[in-house]
């Protein structure tokens, strides 16, 4: 018997089957994740929060600090990071929203005048109306909703700083179970390491050149004379962290607000500085520095962008880096059957 035939011999279902079979399955599991979105989207949060201050424990751990020491002093830094993040968001977003109002006759003001432009060009009065049809109540009022939505992410940041708390204690002994783990999954060992090492990588690199953009986004906001520079920069640093279209959505409320302060040319004035300030950091001296962090192939940065996006929500845009670094660990990294997957979503193929 040869070898192709003791393989057709032993397996059970046709390959087509089992295709479909793992098609299903895969459909199955994203239902599940998108059902459950807003308890995986905190987990993840708070996963990749341990796993970025792993490092951390183990300097205190050397250091001979006690396991409930290290513990504390972990989840201190958690916490001060998501405090932070939480105090500058409620004061910016409080102050955005006292400010809001001024804007309703500049905003009216403007409606007018492309209403009067769009005439110019033949385009009929109905169509205007219709093109048109909006004031500054509603835009406003979409404004405070999504202001309103504060209070779910205040809960949802009040679960993760819960699950981070179980998962720091748990973390105690990572290492231990990982090495148990590694006598009879070496392949899975490694990719989970690997993972680890990428995430913290990504983390930092995407943490401290995000500072620097907004850093600089609110110098150069305050010269132009946006208001609020420093939320804009805060949303700048957020942003960040979505691969790809972060930056874009980082620019779209600091130049809507000054076309209603300046007019045209001020919000040209925006887009071009941050254009600037975002190819010059991200595209230029970035990669020079650390090159590459992710290992991710362009396409597959923005179909990830997009799949967790709307499978876990906002928060599966700011994680999608990670969450595909964890995702290529378990399916591709940890088998080596499906190794030569890596090649087709990799940055970079080493010949």
């Amino acid at each position: 018997m040869t070898i192709a035939q003791s393989e057709e011999s032993t397996r059970v279902l046709p390959r087509a089957v089992l295709l479909l079979l793992g098609l299903a399955t895969g459909v199955v599991v994203i239902a599940g994740m998108k059902a459950s979105a807003s308890i995986l989207g905190p987990a993840f949060l708070a996963l990749m929060l341990v796993v970025a201050v792993h490092p951390l424990r183990n300097w205190l751990r050397r250091r001979g600090l006690p396991g409930w020491a290290t513990v504390t002093i972990t989840l201190t830094v958690i916490y001060a990071v998501l405090l932070g993040l939480i105090a500058a968001l409620v004061v910016s977003i409080a102050r955005f929203a006292t400010i809001l109002p001024q804007y309703q006759e500049k905003f009216d003001a403007l409606l007018g005048q492309a209403r009067q432009l769009m005439g110019q060009y033949g385009v009929g009065e109905e169509q205007v109306n219709k093109a048109l049809s909006m004031d500054a109540n509603r835009v406003f009022s979409v404004v405070g909703t999504a202001l309103g939505s504060t209070a779910s992410v205040l809960s949802a940041l009040l679960l993760v700083a819960t699950l981070a708390l179980f998962m720091a204690a748990d973390a105690a002994g990572y290492s231990r179970r990982l090495s148990l783990v590694e006598r009879d999954r070496p392949q899975l060992v490694e990719a989970l390491r690997t993972f680890s090492h990428g995430t913290r990588q990504y983390l930092l690199v995407s943490t401290v050149f995000g500072l620097i953009v907004a850093a600089l986004d609110v110098v150069a906001l305050w010269i132009i004379g946006i208001p609020l520079p420093i939320l804009w920069g805060l949303l700048a640093f957020i942003t960040n962290y979505i691969p790809n279209i972060g930056f874009v959505l980082g620019l779209v409320t600091p130049a809507l607000l000054g076309l209603l302060e300046g007019g045209p040319v001020t919000m040209l004035i925006v887009i071009v500085v941050y254009s600037i300030i975002n190819f010059v950091v991200q595209t230029v001296i970035q990669p020079k520095v650390v090159g590459d962090t992710a290992g991710l192939s362009t396409t597959l940065a923005m179909a990830s962008l997009i799949f967790w996006g709307w499978v876990l929500g906002p928060l599966g845009a700011l994680l999608a880096i990670p969450l595909t670094l964890l995702a290529k660990a378990l399916l591709v990294d940890a088998d080596p059957s499906a190794r030569w997957f890596s090649v087709f979503i990799q940055s970079k193929v080493d010949s």
